[in-house]
């Protein structure tokens, strides 16, 4: 009789391809659906600021605090969310994520002053705090390390396309000025955050938790992949045999060189998504467009980098190679920004910017994919939680940093400085990982050799 992970009378490759074909269709458009409006009720204020900030009075500098406030509140909750998500399973948690920020999105449509627009902002913030690493978690239990770079990719593709989809969509809520005695960007606001709250429901009905309770696969699809994943979860802990569990592997995380490592890498990748996704619509404004012009040309980079995020995650898979894979990308997005100093150009600095978003959403799949593989497995949940907490901390201070140079100078290009430092870094930290990586097995090869 044969065993449950080697079906009978049927070719190992074309089972597998059958399997995860199932998985991947089950999955990830309903994930993606998911992050597509959680990044669009995290960036859409972007938009309502070309009107929002003159009914409210808020200052540049008050709107960048507001920005920096909600990934304050994401740090805070951030490493907590995950470890919850261990304990009540994936799919009441992520629904109960969803269906928080959704409400505190429709909330934010009514405040009054710069006040309650930075409570709402770190209320935003607290609410969504587990979301995005609780999915990347989330995939680990359901696909084999040889996926994950394409699948995260597929994930994240969401990201650009939330700007892509959402910036004419917002342009056109805005002209609901007026309805319902509703300001335009009161509107965007409201009609944004509802699907959150549906989606939420949604997940309750549409994600299994683990392998073991998807019906939507046959009994023995279902034991290949457990064992399959089951058996790369043991042979990573038999490379790392020491182990923390619970707060101890918070602590263990927190005090891992590694950790911090690929911390400060992706800071520079969120830090860009993050920033242009609520700058742009400004930046572009600044160049005396209307807001339906601003909404249409600020579709064009997420356009560009929706596609090759796709393309550069599938090679990378492809590849099995990771560190060029993710240092190329964020070498890209630093140059394209430096250049952006050099011209007033509107042409030009839509190419510039579209160069800078291709390189920064390219990095995403190989970049966690060479995180969940370096990570030891029982640290993994508090190990990605962390990396994007610290990544996003950097990120809010960032965010309001860029209000205070744009104040300060009245220039852009100016105001993104650091956003090109910090991928730079980010770039020659690849290679420093890329080196430890290399020196690894030359060192256990020496000392095997001096024990013979």
């Amino acid at each position: 009789m044969a065993t449950p992970t080697t079906p009978p009378a049927t070719p190992a490759a074309a089972f597998e391809a059958r399997t995860m074909r199932k998985v991947g269709l089950r999955l990830i458009p309903f994930l993606v659906l998911c992050y597509f409006i959680a990044y669009v009720d995290r960036v859409n204020v972007g938009f309502a600021a070309l009107t929002m900030n003159r009914d409210l009075g808020l200052s540049t500098a008050a709107f960048g605090l507001g920005g920096g406030l909600f990934f304050v509140a994401y740090v805070l909750f951030e490493v907590p969310s995950n470890l919850a998500m261990e304990r009540v399973g994936a799919r009441i948690w992520i629904a109960r994520i969803m269906i928080t920020w959704g409400l505190v999105g429709i909330g934010s449509a009514f405040v009054t002053g710069p006040v309650s627009f930075a409570a709402a902002r770190f209320l935003l913030g607290a609410a969504e705090a587990g979301f995005f690493p609780g999915v990347i978690l989330y995939l680990t239990y359901w696909f084999p390390k040889a996926y994950r770079a394409r699948i995260v990719a597929m994930f994240m593709v969401a990201i650009p396309l939330s700007s892509f989809f959402g910036s004419p969509l917002s342009a056109a809520l805005l002209t609901l000025d007026g309805a319902a005695s509703l300001r335009g960007w009161q509107w965007l606001l409201i009609m944004e955050a509802v699907p959150a709250i549906l989606l939420g429901l949604g997940a309750l009905v549409l994600l299994p938790s683990r392998p073991a309770e998807a019906a939507f696969l046959r009994p023995e699809e279902r034991a290949w992949l457990a064992g399959r994943l089951d058996g790369e979860r043991l042979a990573a802990e038999a490379a790392s045999p020491h182990r923390a569990h619970g707060l101890a592997a918070v602590r263990s995380v927190l005090t891992n060189g590694q950790v911090w490592l690929l911390a400060v890498i992706y800071a520079g990748s969120s830090a860009t998504s993050n920033t242009l996704s609520l700058w742009m619509p400004q930046i572009l404004k600044g160049f005396g467009l209307t807001n339906l012009e601003t909404g249409l040309l600020n579709m064009i980079p997420f356009g560009i980098a929706s596609v090759f995020m796709i393309f550069w995650g599938l090679r990378a898979d492809r590849s099995g190679e990771r560190i060029w894979s993710t240092a190329l990308p964020l070498a890209l997005t630093s140059l394209s920004f430096a250049l952006t100093l050099l011209t007033g150009s509107l042409t030009v600095t839509l190419v510039l910017l579209s160069l800078v978003l291709l390189g920064n959403y390219a990095i995403k799949g190989p970049f966690f994919a060479l995180a969940t593989e370096t990570l030891p497995p029982a640290e993994t949940a508090a190990g990605i939680a962390a990396i994007n907490t610290m990544a996003h901390l950097e990120t809010g201070a960032i965010t309001s940093l860029i209000g205070l140079l744009r104040e300060q100078t009245g220039s852009f290009p100016v105001a993104l400085l650091p956003l090109c430092a910090l991928t730079g870094l980010g770039c020659a930290l690849v290679f420093l990982i890329g080196r430890r990586q290399a020196r690894g097995p030359a060192a256990r090869a020496g000392a095997l050799a001096a024990r013979t």
